[in-house]
């Protein structure tokens, strides 16, 4: 037979009450999201600022999109998931289809890299707990808004390495790593 002693008894105490404790601290999803698209929000428009005017039209081989090109594809996709996913027009005069081809120029690509986050960020601000519960649609599937979100976070962060792939061989280190 097992003896348990009182301060074998504690610690079991402590690790069954424990959990639901923390649990209570977790951040909900809002408050993640913020985080978590804030610090991919900084870098990019950090990294785009620091590429220098000229490199904006370099890509690293024929048929795989320049700097200018890979940047306006994250704010097409900015303001494209609210508005087809969640039904958030874009900004009156945001032809957002067009970017990708249309805008070449440094300030102007910054301009409007900024300007998508700033969308996204009053789409979210926007959208109440139960918003972000809503059942839409997003690759032929039926997922909760907030799905739609997350999938945005990713697209961005997957072309954050892109960008700093291409700022590296372009001699440029990433503010936030030097």
């Amino acid at each position: 037979m097992i003896r348990r002693t009182p301060i074998a008894l504690l610690f079991l105490a402590a690790a069954l009450f424990a959990a639901p404790a923390s649990a209570q601290h977790t951040p909900d999803f809002r408050a993640e999201f913020e985080g978590q698209f804030e610090a991919s929000a900084r870098k990019l428009v950090a990294l785009a600022e620091a590429m220098p005017a000229e490199s904006y039209s370099w890509q690293p081989m024929e048929g795989v999109a320049s700097v200018a090109k890979a940047y306006m594809h994250i704010a097409r996709y900015n303001y494209m998931y609210p508005h087809l996913n969640l039904g958030v027009a874009p900004p009156d005069g945001m032809d957002y289809q067009s970017l990708e081809d249309a805008v070449t120029g440094k300030d102007e690509v910054v301009r409007i890299l900024a300007a998508s986050m700033d969308h996204v960020r009053g789409v979210v601000d926007g959208m109440s707990d139960a918003d972000l519960a809503a059942p839409v649609e997003l690759y032929g599937r039926e997922v909760a808004s907030w799905a739609v979100l997350l999938q945005l976070i990713t697209h961005m962060n997957e072309h954050l390495g892109q960008e700093i792939a291409y700022a590296r061989m372009n001699g440029v280190v990433p503010p936030w790593s030097s």
